[in-house]
């Protein structure tokens, strides 16, 4: 890593880390029910009991791998993450990306744009998140008083916990906007917490991720990218640079990624298990799923009967001959031949159609960091530098070099890029349109139902009930 990055964490990790305060346990490590054959199969450990006594936890790494991998599973099945029920389908039809055929409330007020405060998405989203904080905020503050714990899974376990309490946090505050930055398991203090500033938030997650990195492995031990490591804490780092316009961090931080990672040279094995591109990804049991959520939930098996399928918007993005549109996106047929509608195609393998799992969810792949990279280059003024990292994808996709070569040019051209290179991933495409200002202009024309203030979506209004602190809620609901 290059000398300023690691003089910057090596500053926060004596500030924060080496003089941390121990604390003395006063409550039971918080630890979700699951089925045992999920989350044993998800990273192959041995599953926690619902209740353990903190001290039993944290005396003993099998039991701390075990409550981490509690966190994942949850992460998986639910909330933000999950390839069921998460960004790339709920942020899809709020953005661009995706039609919506069914009839839920909660997702058509996605949809056409009339979420209210009381939407369930909402409120599950919210209680998922947290309820993941606090379980890191649980493991956090055993294993920094543990007596038998050693040195080395001290750091690996306690720079998990912090990876995951910025991912979430940075989740949320993308969505929300101002929202309470939770560091402790206190429930007297977390029942009156208050709202942050956006900037304070993206200040904290920035300071979790600096001392994740420095405390987590090179590698994931296991080879198959289903623990975060060091790589996936420095992807969100630059991720998050580039949200806070810290140009010059950004870039150094994306190209230790890409030095010392490979993109997937083979559009058709991007999405495979084995990807050289994947930093992270969520494994499925193996037993009751063989495969991906992602796949089931935008495969259209039958017309009528779908669910979702491509937006003409992003249809119209593929340039003819990109080799993403003629790979990562299939088409169903009704059987009177009158309608054809798109799906997202990236995952093919539907949930148990094969014997062994054949693809796992990315949550992180090494592409996001050379749209990074290109983006905060072209602020800086490296236009050519900015042309190869967009190239490198585009070669990828069967294109010529970009023609962009302004400022105003390549950053459109990134957008553009990111659009048919990341799309119905996790709510990228939302994301960018929200950062660049660019959600009004992009979504007015086709959202009849689209104001202003859906930039940010409402705090769940049962929260805002249970602590006033939380008030006002966002604008425009």
């Amino acid at each position: 890593m290059k000398l300023k990055i690691q003089n910057k964490i090596n500053k926060m990790a004596s500030n924060t880390f080496i003089k941390k305060q121990w604390f003395i346990i006063g409550f039971s490590v918080f630890i979700f029910s699951f089925t045992i054959t999920g989350c044993s199969k998800f990273v192959e450990i041995d599953p926690p009991r619902n209740f353990l006594i903190s001290k039993t936890v944290f005396n003993d790494p099998a039991t701390v791998k075990s409550a981490l991998a509690s966190i994942y599973y949850k992460m998986r099945e639910q909330g933000l993450v999950s390839g069921r029920y998460g960004l790339s389908t709920v942020m899809g039809i709020y953005s661009d990306e995706l039609n919506y055929y069914k009839f839920n409330t909660d997702y058509q007020e996605y949809y056409g744009h009339s979420v209210i405060a009381s939407n369930k998405i909402i409120s599950d989203w919210w209680s998922h998140a947290y309820n993941i904080i606090y379980a890191s905020n649980d493991i956090i503050k055993g294993i920094t008083n543990s007596e038998s714990l050693t040195l080395e899974d001290q750091e690996h376990f306690l720079g998990q916990a912090l990876f995951i309490r910025a991912y979430i946090h940075s989740l949320l505050v993308t969505i929300y906007g101002d929202i309470p930055y939770i560091s402790t398991t206190n429930y007297t203090k977390n029942n009156v917490v208050s709202r942050m500033p956006e900037d304070v938030v993206y200040d904290n997650i920035i300071t979790d991720l600096l001392q994740a990195v420095l405390l987590l492995e090179d590698s994931d031990t296991n080879s198959e990218h289903v623990v975060p490591d060091k790589a996936v804490a420095t992807a969100l780092l630059a991720r998050m640079y580039l949200y806070t316009e810290q140009w010059e961090l950004a870039e150094e931080t994306s190209s230790v990624l890409i030095n010392n990672y490979q993109l997937e040279s083979d559009i058709t094995k991007v999405f495979l298990k084995g990807s050289p591109e994947t930093l992270w990804q969520f494994k499925p049991n193996g037993i009751t799923e063989k495969n991906t959520y992602e796949s089931s939930q935008f495969i259209i098996q039958a017309i009528p009967g779908q669910t979702y399928a491509l937006s003409q918007n992003i249809m119209d993005a593929f340039e003819p001959n990109d080799l993403r549109l003629l790979n990562w996106v299939g088409t169903k047929t009704s059987s009177d031949g009158l309608t054809t509608l798109p799906f997202a195609y990236k995952y093919k393998e539907t949930i148990n159609t094969t014997s062994e799992s054949l693809e796992y969810s990315i949550i992180f792949r090494l592409a996001e960091q050379y749209f990074i990279r290109a983006e905060s280059r072209t602020h800086l003024g490296n236009f050519i530098g900015a042309q190869d990292d967009l190239n490198s994808i585009r070669y990828r996709a069967g294109l010529a070099s970009t023609p962009a070569n302004s400022k105003e040019e390549l950053l459109e051209a990134i957008l553009h890029e990111r659009q048919v290179e990341l799309f119905t991933e996790l709510g990228h495409r939302w994301f960018d349109l929200k950062r660049m200002g660019l959600a009004d202009e992009v979504l007015s024309p086709i959202k009849p139902n689209w104001k202003p203030t859906d930039i940010l979506l409402p705090l769940p209004e049962t929260e805002l009930e249970k602590n006033a602190n939380l008030k006002p809620q966002n604008s425009g609901y």
